[in-house]
């Protein structure tokens, strides 16, 4: 290209970049001053966002909001879980308001802790509302005549809390109430509902001895008859507190110390060795007293009968841990057991199925089949009243296979 040329070109752009350069010039001088907008009239969330984008660290300001937002969620979530919780309350309570609602009217009280005893109690006292509330029963917390009763802190440890509406309890007077507690203790239904009238006596005759030893026995059938480990520990062993009681205000009583020994064997089921082998000693104790006040009870053989049973049974091995800890080892044999059996069956005959099948194992194991296959049949004669009379039965249908075999 021509050195004119060239010449010619680079005047032509610095002719053009001052007239650029005039007319910016012109262009700022010429422009009216703004006035100054008041930010103070913009929403609440237009200032944050535009504080936020106006300043010198916007990123950190921005995680800063966001943290109060989730510390307010968060606030928020636990108000609406809170208010979850207030409506599922509501929901089991408002079923049962009516029915308060009308207890309330009928001028019952609520006690806030109630045994076992008393489930079938509730039933009774809902038809008792049919019927108007002559007296009401009063159940302390507490011990009555130096007895345990049954809304003491040893029922509080073990069972949960319930609602038992009262109802008007039949007075009795004594010796009516203790016919009436014999005469129901024909099957479990009736032993049920012996204890449960006991139980509804026990303030106003605590003191009467003849009271106290037949309420011991129902505790030991409430033992006996229920099928959860927890409520047959507790009523053996509040059944075994009021029989120890009892033994030791009225010591020459029979009924006291049989039943006591009863209830020392069902507590010894829930116990380790040491304190099994103790209880048993304490059984075979006080059923020896027992036997000596009242020498014509079959019950006391068939249950010492049991117990010599029960002792030929051990081993070698557990003989020595007995002797070991309590310084001599039982010796009772099937001999002895068999002899207590027959005792029981003299002095009652057709005692009991029960006391067929011990007299049936005792001449097994004596190798005496032919007196062996009479007791199973005599046994099989009679009905089973009772779940040990099932169990007695099922065992001598084992023993009869056996027999059937050789």
């Amino acid at each position: 290209m021509p050195r004119s040329a060239n010449k010619e070109l680079f005047l032509g752009l610095m002719v053009g970049t001052a007239g650029l350069t005039l007319l910016l010039v012109w262009y700022h001088r010429g422009r009216k001053p703004r006035t100054k907008f008041d930010s103070t009239f913009l929403p609440a969330q237009v200032r944050t966002h535009k504080a936020l984008c106006s300043s010198p660290d916007p990123q950190g300001i921005f995680q800063d909001g966001q943290l109060k937002i989730l510390d307010k969620l968060d606030e928020l979530v636990a108000q609406v879980e809170a208010l979850a919780e207030e409506v599922r309350g509501l929901r089991v309570a408002l079923p049962k308001l009516e029915e308060f609602r009308r207890d309330g009217l009928g001028g019952r009280t609520a006690l806030p802790r109630i045994s076992p005893q008393h489930r079938a109690r509730k039933r009774r006292a809902a038809q008792g509302q049919q019927q108007p509330n002559t007296s009401n029963s009063s159940e302390e917390a507490e011990s009555e005549g130096g007895y345990l009763t049954a809304n003491t802190d040893t029922e509080d440890q073990h069972f949960p809390t319930t609602w038992l509406l009262k109802s008007p309890v039949e007075e009795l007077a004594l010796e009516e109430l203790l016919q009436k507690a014999d005469s129901l203790r024909m099957d479990e239904a009736g032993k049920t509902e012996s204890f449960e009238l006991l139980c509804d006596h026990k303030e106003k005759f605590s003191d009467e001895i003849e009271f106290i030893w037949r309420l011991v026995r129902a505790y030991g059938d409430m033992c006996e008859l229920s099928t959860n480990v927890d409520e047959k520990r507790y009523y053996a062993n509040v059944g075994k507190t009021l029989g120890e009681k009892a033994v030791s205000s009225a010591p020459e009583n029979g009924r006291c110390h049989l039943w006591y020994a009863v209830l020392c064997g069902q507590v010894s089921e829930f116990e380790g060795l040491q304190n099994k082998i103790s209880n048993g000693q304490c059984f075979k104790k006080h059923l020896d007293i027992a036997i000596q006040l009242l020498p014509e009870e079959p019950f006391l053989y068939y249950l010492r009968g049991r117990y010599c049973y029960a002792v030929s049974q051990l081993s070698w091995l557990e003989r020595k841990m007995v002797a070991t800890l309590f310084g001599m080892a039982p010796t009772f044999t099937v001999l002895d057991a068999r002899n207590d059996f027959l005792k029981a069956e003299e002095l009652k005959p057709g005692f009991s199925k029960c006391n067929y099948a011990y007299l049936a194992k005792c001449y097994l194991d004596l190798e005496d089949t032919c007196e062996a296959l009479k007791f199973c049949d005599q046994a099989k004669l009679l009905p089973s009243l009772s779940r040990e009379d099932e169990v007695a039965q099922a065992q001598i249908e084992e023993m009869l296979g056996s027999l059937s075999r050789t």
